[in-house]
This record gives structure tokens, C-alpha cells and sequence, in this order.
């Protein structure tokens, strides 16, 4: 039997005018705090809480589609949430639409 992945519904979270280039700014999204990122390669989103110690990852330095937390630098790639020299570690990515100036996130339903 294969499993089947639960439908994802979008839910707009922000003006892309609102997430400046190379910044990110949260979000909440059903009581989960996301990160959205505006990277040179487009809109990303993550878990907002780096697994090293909690920090905020929107307050991160953001380049080459991945983000440095403030904290302790650790730094995490954006399209797969994996950490730097840091195997079987990292953070939930969710999917983003740009629409009409509109971001969207794709959450699970």
C-alpha cells in the first residue's frame, strides 16, 4: 500500500512588497511560527525557529538561498531545510506562490 501525502491548501500570508529582498519576515500561520525569506532566487519559507537553540530565524542574514542564524550561525539551506555540517538536522520548508503581489504559503490540510 502506498501512502498518500494529505492535500495542501494555500493560505496568503503577506504582500511580496512586505518581505524586502535578501529579509525575511514572519509569519503564523494555524499557531506555527513560518519564516518568509525573498531570496535572489525567488520566496522561500521555513520553520521560524532554528533546532540549535530556538533562534529566530527571520532575524538571520539570508544569501545563496539559505539563511544564518542570529544566534549562533548556524546556516540553513532554504530549499531544504537541511543545516550545514549538521547531518539529520534541520527545519520544516513549505512551499511559496507569488500571486497578484500576493504571497502564499502551501500548508497541509
Amino acid at each position: 500500500m502506498t501512502a498518500v501525502a494529505p492535500p495542501a491548501r494555500r493560505i496568503a500570508v503577506a504582500r511580496a512588497e512586505d518581505v524586502p529582498r535578501l529579509e525575511a519576515r514572519a509569519v503564523t500561520v494555524d499557531g506555527v511560527r513560518i519564516a518568509i525569506y525573498h531570496t535572489d532566487r525567488g520566496f522561500r519559507a521555513t520553520a521560524a525557529e532554528c533546532p540549535h537553540k530556538g533562534g529566530p530565524l527571520a532575524d538571520g542574514l539570508v544569501g545563496d538561498d539559505c539563511v544564518t542564524c542570529p544566534l549562533h550561525n548556524w546556516r540553513i539551506d532554504l530549499q531544504t531545510g537541511a543545516v550545514a555540517g549538521e547531518e539529520g538536522v534541520g527545519v520544516a520548508v513549505y512551499p511559496v506562490v507569488e500571486r497578484k503581489g500576493w504571497l502564499y504559503l502551501e500548508v497541509p490540510s
